[in-house]
């Protein structure tokens, strides 16, 4: 074929180009408040924080205020389990408009498995990294607010619901930015509250073969 690239924008797809001008129009005419949007990344599936972390790097490229609140994800103040959260600190150091916070206790043992038996410190964590999220939704200067694992803590009854709930209707007074929460199950009623939903299903993992998480792929 020897179509020249001119010839190939006229070509086809007037009706999927016509809708997509016309949603293009009707955004224009949003109030800022209205522009924002709820996200939620779920599933037993791999790639949730995965996920989110790409978006962090997306927003910076394009000059946004990032702020990250990770739950149940904090360690000893020696070994960071996370090796994302090294990255995030390298682009911080080099200028990028980047602030994160990660709550909660070491989980990790020095044997490779983690503990699964919640702590009155844990919970202590997961009520301060709530508390974060509150002030950022009120008080906070950003253009993209992730709150990892906020989804997960009601799941394994670090928070309730309702912690959950309101601060959804304390981000639906203001719509001041992008809010994204990640975990592993919705519940009756969360879905409807979200503006979109990505479901991490898993297919097939290479643990249940005998390959245990690694460092710079799994964390």
């Amino acid at each position: 074929m020897n179509t020249k690239i001119e010839d190939a924008k006229k070509a086809g797809g007037a009706k999927y180009k016509e809708k997509i001008l016309s949603t293009i129009e009707s955004y224009k005419k949003l109030s800022d408040k209205d522009k924002h949007c709820f996200h939620i990344y779920y599933g037993y599936g791999k790639g949730k924080t995965t996920c989110v972390m790409g978006l962090i790097m997306r927003a910076l490229g394009a000059g946004l205020k990032v702020r990250l609140v990770q739950f149940d994800k904090g360690f000893e103040g020696v070994n960071e389990h996370y090796a994302e959260l090294n990255t995030l600190r390298l682009l911080k150091g080099a200028g990028c408009d980047i602030e994160f916070h990660s709550t909660g206790c070491e989980r990790m043992n020095e044997d490779g498995t983690f503990r699964f038996k919640s702590s009155e410190e844990d919970f202590k964590e997961a009520k301060r990294g709530l508390d974060i999220a509150s002030d950022l939704l009120l008080n906070g200067n950003q253009d993209l607010l992730i709150l990892d694992e906020a989804i997960a803590a009601v799941v394994y009854h670090l928070l309730k619901k309702e912690d959950i709930d309101e601060l959804i209707e304390l981000y639906n007074r203001d719509r001041k930015c992008e809010l994204v929460m990640t975990g592993h199950k919705l519940w009756d009623g969360l879905e409807e509250k979200a503006d979109l939903i990505t479901e991490m299903r898993k297919v097939k993992h290479y643990f249940d073969k005998g390959i245990p998480i690694r460092t710079g792929i799994d964390f």
